[in-house]
């Protein structure tokens, strides 16, 4: 996963010049234009290193944006069943599914969707890979390298103890027996020196079977369309090892598709005061950007000013934690006034959720080329009542 953890500065790129009132609230606006600069670069990677790139659908499933996705990437990565049947319905090419468990009656349709099926367990690939062999379905491994490079242990792959993956040390030619290709999912929102490392930690324990397989996935968590990546180091890092072994490599950049494509719009709902001064909004930290409470992490604020005023702001659900954060303006806030958190079209939009009948937020699609606005997808009161009817 590629939550990201950390306070970020946060670019605000062209949405420093859009009306926030242009839209309702609260409002996921995002920008078609900064997503197509993404796509390119990640395109690039893959035309001049060889390797194929897959979109991760668990970070960015906005499928308005299908048909702009499949122009440059080679299809898209699944966590389970129904992110393989959008990722083979919408978006086209390659499908690779990867869930840590699957359930004896979804095996059937997972592997009519996907091209790759790579299981967490030797248990899980024994139990189910002859049906993908039956059906053409590469199998596929996941491991743990045993060589950790998170900076937060619970969102650590490799940390110890950890559920996802197979250790490396565990490996034997019985486990890799019918095996096509090995996946590793170790990074989070990461450069490319911590994949170096890991490749150089986990080579030696893999080299003896690199001669079985078909293809290696190094996973997520690249900050590939980061400004400051190495995408130089990354594509050289390939070429090298698809001369070497041989295989074709794979990677499955969520966040980067999205990276600074997209803002939250919220509206100050209530201002009072409790030993500092507080801002009551329509933006729940809880339902909106669980991950604000879950990793934590701080998301940036569009315009915070250096000097001012200070809010502790919180949504309007009953929780006592649906604390946002400590924010500054330049001047006092006002009931209705509108302001954004930036970078929030990755994992905060596939993560809302209803809890406290808190609604939705509607989903826009911007051009910053072009100013197009366009609203995709409202809510209403049945997406909260059928949700558990």
């Amino acid at each position: 996963m590629a939550e990201m953890m950390t306070t970020q500065a946060g670019d605000a790129g062209a949405f420093a010049g859009f009306d926030l009132s242009r839209v309702p609230s609260p409002c996921f606006v995002v920008d078609r234009a900064a997503v197509e600069r993404n796509l390119q670069i990640l395109a690039d990677v893959s035309t001049r290193s060889g390797a194929h790139v897959l979109s991760a659908l668990k970070a960015f499933s906005m499928y308005e944006l299908a048909p702009l996705v499949r122009q440059y990437l080679g299809g898209t990565c699944a966590s389970g069943i129904h992110e393989a049947r959008l990722g083979r319905e919408e978006y086209g090419g390659e499908v690779a599914t990867f869930c840590a468990g699957y359930k004896a009656e979804d095996m059937a349709e997972i592997i009519a969707l996907s091209d790759h099926v790579i299981f967490n367990s030797p248990a899980q690939k024994a139990r189910f890979a002859d049906q993908c062999r039956a059906a053409g379905v590469c199998v596929g491994l996941r491991i743990n390298p045993e060589h950790s490079e998170g900076e937060i242990p619970k969102y650590d792959p490799c940390a110890p103890c950890s559920r996802l993956g197979t250790p490396v040390s565990q490996l034997t030619p019985e486990v890799l027996d019918g095996v096509d290709g090995l996946h590793m999912h170790t990074l989070c929102e990461q450069g490319f020196e911590p994949l170096k490392r890991t490749w150089e930690a986990v080579k030696p324990k893999i080299a003896p079977y690199l001669g079985q397989l078909k293809w290696l996935n190094f996973g997520g968590g690249h900050h590939i369309t980061r400004a400051d990546y190495d995408r130089e180091a990354l594509i050289a890092f390939l070429k090298d090892i698809r001369a070497e072994t041989g295989l074709e490599l794979y990677l499955e950049p969520g966040e980067a598709v999205a990276l600074d494509a997209g803002i939250l719009v919220g509206e100050i709902l209530d201002l009072p005061v409790n030993l500092m001064p507080l801002a009551i909004t329509d933006i729940s930290a809880t339902c909106h950007m669980p991950d604000v409470i879950e990793a934590p992490y701080r998301p940036a604020l569009l315009g915070e000013a250096e000097e001012g005023q200070t809010y502790r702001l919180g949504g309007p659900s009953c929780l006592a934690g649906d604390v946002i954060g400590d924010y500054t303006w330049a001047a006092p806030l006002a009931i209705g006034q509108r302001f954004a958190f930036l970078d929030q079209a990755h994992y905060s939009m596939v993560k809302t959720n209803t809890f406290n009948g808190v609604p939705l937020p509607t989903i826009a699609l911007w051009n910053s080329d072009t100013d197009a606005l366009k609203i995709v997808k409202t809510f209403g009161y049945e997406d909260f009542k059928e949700r558990l009817s």
